[in-house]
């Protein structure tokens, strides 16, 4: 009997899930060369200035919205920035709040645990590196007639996409680096974002520069970040 293509589920249509049963073999395969593959990324702050073609940017973001979310409502906004001069603002706006939070904000103990990171409180990544992926949470969103309306999981859901985008950047062969400068809403002003989004994470996106040397640390064992309960 042939599997029918679609079937309504609370009165909404729903399409049959295409899937092709890999073999066991198969899965080890898969998921040990991801797993290599993944292991390979590195957060790197130094960049080249190289261009990297739109369509690589535009493919990245899609990727990243496949994201599992909340209900579905996808409550992000990816801002895309090329221009130098805006590139320039958001250096000169992020710095001024490293500076805080380096001499002021951050505890002793925090500051020591970056020092084998090699960062501090200037970034001139955020003008060198050729594109800045800024990731705006939404809270809530607005419909045509301008009505309110929540969105739900909204940390979890941007979250889980931000992880996607960082996986798909480097699937491109690109590197980037999480910032997150605290507070954050001057991206928000620089980039006159609608009152409903709340900047969450930003990314330079881009080739390394070469050289490029990145800190020589270690990630946790399995057995020091799962439990398996047989």
């Amino acid at each position: 009997m042939e599997t029918p293509k679609h079937k309504i589920i609370n009165g909404y249509k729903h399409i049959a899930y295409q899937y092709d049963t890999p073999s066991q073999e198969e899965l080890i395969q898969k998921s040990e060369s991801f797993y290599h593959d993944l292991d390979q990324r590195r957060s790197v702050r130094d960049f080249s200035d190289t261009p990297v073609p739109k369509i690589v940017i535009d493919n990245i973001i899609k990727a990243a919205s496949t994201a599992p979310s909340g209900a579905h409502k996808q409550p992000w906004t990816f801002c895309v920035i090329s221009n130098p001069a805006l590139k320039t603002q958001i250096r000169n706006a992020a710095e001024i709040e490293e500076k805080k939070s380096y001499e002021g904000r951050m505890s002793e103990s925090w500051k020591r645990d970056l020092e084998p990171l090699g960062t501090d409180m200037n970034k001139p990544f955020l003008e060198i590196a050729p594109w800045l992926i800024i990731v705006f949470k939404k809270a809530y969103d607005f419909d045509e007639n301008g009505e309110k309306h929540n969105n739900y999981y909204v940390n979890e859901s941007v979250g889980i996409a931000c992880g996607m985008l960082i996986s798909a950047i480097h699937n491109a062969g690109l590197v980037t680096l999480t910032h997150t400068p605290s507070p954050m809403n001057f991206l928000a002003k620089i980039l006159e974002r609608p009152s409903n989004e709340r900047a969450f994470l930003l990314l330079p996106v881009g080739y390394p520069k070469f050289p490029t040397y990145v800190p020589d640390i270690k990630r946790k064992e399995l057995k020091e970040v799962s439990e398996f309960y047989l």
